[in-house]
């Protein structure tokens, strides 16, 4: 099975929060991209947490400046991601940030979303939880990304180990 993992920092947790960083790994091929999204080209996109940004380093002006306009961000991963099923760590938050994105441009996914449990056990979704809090979180999606598929591997090497 294809492992395609997709992570998203963001302006905060709260309900006006919007996705400022994506980045996905195909650990198959090897093809990734991750790129910052720049809030003044979404209408109210206006939310910023000053926590938030303490966790993931990435300023406001940052974001104006090297970020993508929001349409431009939906196209490249709809053209990159076409049909492809994206497994995230926190579906639920990630797939509202995604949604609050696509919903700005007035574009849908071409691209479905799913948690850990489509490619984990229950048991093996807890021994992740496990290793995810032992290993230190940069909180860029980029590295994020890479923390996961890790994660993911060695959750299914250590099952593998175990039915031997």
């Amino acid at each position: 099975m294809e492992l395609i993992c997709i992570d998203l920092e963001a302006s905060g947790l709260g309900s006006q929060s919007y996705p400022i960083e994506v980045a996905w790994i195909n650990d198959e091929t090897g093809e990734k991209d991750s790129f910052l999204i720049n809030p003044d080209t979404a209408e109210n996109w206006q939310y910023w947490d000053d926590h938030a940004e303490e966790m993931h380093g990435i300023d406001r002006g940052d974001l104006v400046k090297k970020g993508l306009d929001i349409k431009q961000a939906c196209k490249r991963l709809n053209e990159k991601l076409k049909g492809k099923t994206l497994i995230s760590d926190a579906f639920e938050f990630d797939w509202f940030w995604v949604s609050r994105l696509f919903d700005a441009t007035g574009m849908t996914p071409s691209f479905k979303m799913a948690g850990l449990e489509r490619v984990l056990s229950k048991e093996q979704v807890i021994q992740f939880g496990f290793l995810a809090k032992a290993q230190f979180r940069r909180h860029r999606a980029l590295q994020d990304v890479e923390d996961i598929i890790t994660c993911i591997k060695a959750v299914n090497l250590s099952s593998d180990a175990e039915s031997i």
